[in-house]
């Protein structure tokens, strides 16, 4: 204990100094820095329009578009080499949080949880193998399952992609058990997984002949994601995964991942009610290509998701929601506000494309990066391809730290079925958010 309490006056004497000399908010632990903690601070508001869903209301009151301001996410982290070979990582924070937040259980001040708590041990020279445990956001679907918000092209991440969030995981966390490492050109991870009981989340599906996820369900989840990198290692400290390096490196990964757990999903099959397995996997392509002598680049992504969570799964989901309510014969079938289809049975293809202007250039010193993503979705649920668009431009102040996005997204709409119980494609409606992003680190 005596020796903690020295460290930690250790860092004490040694912060200010570090964080004066405008590097990380870090600490040394000793002398040589080799031990250390790390702080981190993020908030990300948004100033947003959008076109309703038809029959919207806000507090039962019509709302056909409605004008919001909202914390997207707000956000702090500590980590650190503690002790030789001995990582800590810890997140603080809330999401989501506008004028019509419910809170924590009707209160409107909103819970400032716990995203990840974990403890990791490096087994190897290098960074061959690291073994871990704890509340973790590690996935094994996809690169954007675990994102580094901070750090992301596009507005926002495709959510579609942390397939399970808030059904069986908290936030996309979930406690796991995993080992994780880079070896020559491979960049892999792998996890044993506990889910969250689905009763934690405060649902009780009915049982129908749409599957859904499975109340009655006591299976370990299995997850994996390898990454072969041609061009430059990608960083790694924590278990996040960089979305733009702005031009710093030379990326150019395959990925593959999955997540697979037995029985986690049930429908009603006539009078018996069956359990499926949740099969869930991705291939995609990711790049990063600089050009010039100041950092200019043009990077992109291009994955496949297959995503098996039992027949005739659809699940709606609306970022932020700004509205509370529908109304109306003719309302949206698919939730009101902003909400879509997000969650299916079926198929999606994803892709980012942008482009980030040269750094360090005296008479425009804030670099623009424009971007463009579409998700497509077929479904069986749905009498057609699902696409969801997002244009918008980013104008970097000071790399990530600050940031300021514009960012238009379109949408379709549901309000009927077809005569096979498909849902129809309505009208498209869009909307617009102006964010600006903090993020000291």
């Amino acid at each position: 204990m005596s020796a903690l309490w020295t460290k930690v006056a250790l860092a004490v004497t040694l912060a200010s100094p570090v964080v004066l000399a405008g590097q990380n908010l870090r600490a040394k632990l000793n002398e040589s820095g080799s031990e250390y903690l790390q702080f981190t601070w993020l908030n990300q508001v948004w100033l947003r329009a959008n076109q309703s869903n038809p029959g919207t209301t806000v507090n039962s009151v019509a709302a056909p578009a409605t004008y919001d301001l909202g914390l997207r996410r707000t956000r702090m982290q500590i980590f650190g080499q503690v002790a030789p070979n001995t990582l800590v990582y810890m997140q603080l924070g809330t999401n989501n949080v506008n004028a019509l937040s419910a809170g924590n259980g009707g209160n409107r001040k909103n819970q400032f949880f716990v995203h990840d708590a974990l403890l990791e041990r490096k087994l190897s020279s290098e960074n061959q193998l690291k073994v871990g445990a704890g509340l973790t956001i590690l996935n094994g679907l996809s690169r954007f399952s675990q994102p580094s918000i901070g750090t992301i092209t596009t507005l926002d991440v495709p959510v579609f992609a942390q397939a399970t969030v808030d059904q069986t995981d908290q936030f996309s966390r979930k406690f796991s058990l995993y080992a994780r490492g880079q070896v020559g050109k491979l960049d892999y991870r792998a996890a044993v997984t506990t889910p969250f009981a689905l009763a934690t989340n405060g649902s009780a599906p009915v049982l129908k002949p749409q599957s859904n996820f499975s109340p009655q369900v006591n299976t370990k989840q299995y997850q994996a994601l390898a990454i072969w990198n041609f061009a430059d290692r990608e960083g790694h400290t924590t278990p996040y995964m960089q979305g733009s390096y702005l031009g710093t490196k030379r990326i150019l990964n395959l990925e593959a991942g999955m997540i697979y757990q037995a029985k986690a999903m049930w429908y009603a099959d006539g009078s018996d009610t069956v359990h499926d397995p949740l099969k869930l996997w991705s291939l995609a392509l990711f790049t990063e290509q600089p050009y010039g002598a100041k950092h200019a680049a043009v990077s992109g992504y291009l994955g496949y998701f297959r995503t098996n969570y039992g027949p005739g799964y659809l699940r709606t989901n609306g970022i932020m929601n700004p509205a509370n309510g529908l109304s109306g014969s003719n309302a949206s079938i698919a939730g009101y506000g902003n909400a879509y289809p997000m969650f299916a049975t079926g198929s999606s293809w994803y892709g980012q494309l942008a482009w980030i202007s040269p750094d360090r250039v005296p008479e425009h010193p804030v670099r623009v990066q424009p971007y463009a993503a579409v998700r497509s979705l077929n479904s069986d649920r749905l009498n057609q391809t699902m696409i969801v668009t997002n244009l918008g431009m980013n104008l970097l102040e000071s790399g990530h730290k600050s940031k300021w996005s514009l960012d238009w997204a379109t949408r379709p709409t549901y309000t009927s079925t077809a005569a096979d119980g498909t849902w129809t494609q309505g009208a498209r409606k869009h909307e617009i958010v102006l964010q600006y992003q903090v993020y000291l680190n």
